[in-house]
């Protein structure tokens, strides 16, 4: 698997580069023009050891929805790319995070097979249509496109929830922690992670 890869995505809303080094040491410069898009993206470098590079720019003044969703298509790309073949890889991850009174569980699997379930506590004790601009609509398109891209089975359950932005975080954080576990080598198998040969 390449150290790092780029990854670039420019169509007539957006223009997108990122690098991504997928064994790094959570090394982040993240520019994408939405200030709580850049704070997800730079902790779930971070807490997943990943040395990420976001430069993007998109048509804001119209909203921040082709940029948030363009930005996750391309992220998903680099994944799968510096992946490969995904050979030697764990494959499985998952990850319980709580962000104060927030908690949010994820488990996913590098399969080869995009799908995404996404499912919200019963009720929320606050309103939830707006963190810092960024809604919890917002964060489950992401998650769909980088799931899709990446070509990986994902799902996030919020077990509990309050603050909008703790909800938020602690979704990046625990998907950053399954990601990481789940991109770890197997050191006692350097074959691709599935009976069918190949991912």
């Amino acid at each position: 698997m390449p150290k790092t890869v780029t990854v670039k995505r420019k169509t007539g809303e957006t223009d997108i580069e990122i690098t991504l080094g997928i064994y790094g040491k959570g090394r982040h410069m993240v520019k994408t023009g939405i200030a709580f898009l850049d704070h997800m993206l730079s902790l779930f470098a971070k807490h997943g050891l990943f040395d990420l590079e976001v430069k993007a720019k998109g048509d804001l003044d119209v909203d921040i929805h082709h940029t948030n969703e363009d930005v996750a298509i391309t992220l998903g790309e680099a994944f799968s790319k510096a992946l490969g073949k995904r050979a030697g890889i764990k494959r499985f991850g998952e990850a319980t995070v709580p962000m104060d009174e927030s908690l949010v569980r994820t488990a996913l699997d590098i399969s080869g097979r995009p799908f995404l379930k996404f499912r919200e506590a019963k009720k929320f004790s606050v309103d939830k249509t707006d963190a810092e601009g960024y809604s919890l609509n917002y964060a489950e398109q992401f998650l769909k496109a980088f799931a899709d891209n990446a070509r990986m089975t994902l799902h996030v359950d919020i077990l509990e929830a309050k603050d909008l932005h703790h909800i938020i975080e602690a979704v990046f954080k625990s998907m950053a922690k399954a990601m990481l576990r789940a991109v770890e080598k197997e050191p006692r198998s350097g074959s691709v992670p599935s009976t069918k040969g190949r991912i």
